[in-house]
């Protein structure tokens, strides 16, 4: 049954995927401060200063460009959506998550300030070959196609998931031809609504009516979709899945699909990979990636190792 009740708890997820045009802090150099904690817990988002610790990495920042290193600014653009990724604070422009306190403290390691500027995730991409931003973060992960156009300095292991409402009869979804006849949301641009598309024909090679994609770009509106019966399963980040159903009553993670790295994404042939990938070894070594991760709840998507480009995981 489509369900029609809202609970406080879903209203807190689509306040907190604000807009994506809405403008961020242009000092990611600054932590945002306050409440402690070590996870991200049910109705909050935590705020304690895990970067304004992090010190100069000379040797990485020995990696960057001349006129980088005399500049000391570049710019990043951010997509904006839902925890733990990267959200808006309750103030409406302050953004927090994953991606911010990790770009954030790789610019202290490099000795650079990041002039940060929100744009919708599938604008971000193409931007970056233009040469309007320096690079960009928005959980992008890594793919062979993506990476024909564009180099990548990964930082975490995500990937793709599912969820649902607690009266769908999903258990789990390890064949795509398991949706055939269902309807899909998820969010435009992603390599979840490319994985989607790409297979919409398997359901009418085996016979079946084929599923049905509904994409969104305001992460709130996919989980409206689910919650009031419009979409029957949700595609997303498994860290995005995992969060949200965490803070609204009636859906459930289902599984995992499959794991991707995710990555710093920059025009092809950057010569700033060398020196982020260093930035964020280094952040691994002195404890500051672990902290991160710790705060927004995510150590199962840790690293070995940072990795310029790497092909896609299989």
């Amino acid at each position: 049954m489509p369900r029609t009740r809202h609970t406080a708890a879903f209203a807190l997820i689509t306040v907190a995927a604000l807009a994506l045009t809405a403008c961020g802090s242009d000092d990611p150099a600054a932590a945002p401060a306050g409440a402690a904690g070590t996870a991200a817990v049910k109705g909050k988002i935590p705020t304690q200063d895990v970067v304004s610790s992090v010190r100069k990495n000379q040797a990485a920042a020995a990696l960057l460009p001349a006129d980088v290193r005399a500049s000391g600014t570049l710019t990043i653009a951010s997509s904006v959506g839902s925890p733990p990724g990267a959200t808006y604070l309750p103030d409406g422009k302050t953004v927090a998550g994953t991606d911010i306190d990790i770009a954030d403290a790789a610019a202290r390691a490099l000795g650079l300030r990041l002039k940060r500027e929100t744009a919708a995730f599938e604008a971000i991409l193409p931007a970056l070959d233009s040469g309007k931003y320096n690079l960009g973060t928005g959980n992008f992960g890594v793919t062979d196609e993506r990476r024909r156009t564009i180099d990548f300095v990964t930082y975490l292991n995500d990937g793709q998931g599912f969820a649902v409402r607690d009266d769908s009869k999903l258990a789990k979804v390890t064949d795509l031809t398991q949706l055939c006849g269902l309807t899909v949301g998820t969010a435009a641009g992603t390599t979840f609504e490319v994985t989607l598309e790409e297979n919409r024909h398997r359901c009418a090679d085996a016979g079946k009516k084929p599923y049905d994609v509904k994409t969104y770009s305001d992460p709130g509106a996919i989980w409206a979709s689910l919650q009031q019966g419009r979409s029957d399963v949700v595609m997303s980040t498994i860290n995005g899945l995992r969060y949200a159903v965490g803070q609204q009553e009636g859906v459930r993670f289902l599984n995992e699909f499959k794991r991707l790295d995710v990555g710093f994404a920059f025009k092809k042939g950057t010569p700033l990979a060398p020196a982020f990938q260093a930035a964020v070894n280094g952040l691994k070594a002195d404890g500051t990636y672990d902290r991160i991760l710790k705060k927004w709840g995510i150590g199962a998507s840790t690293i070995e190792t940072s990795q310029i480009s790497p092909p896609e995981i299989k």
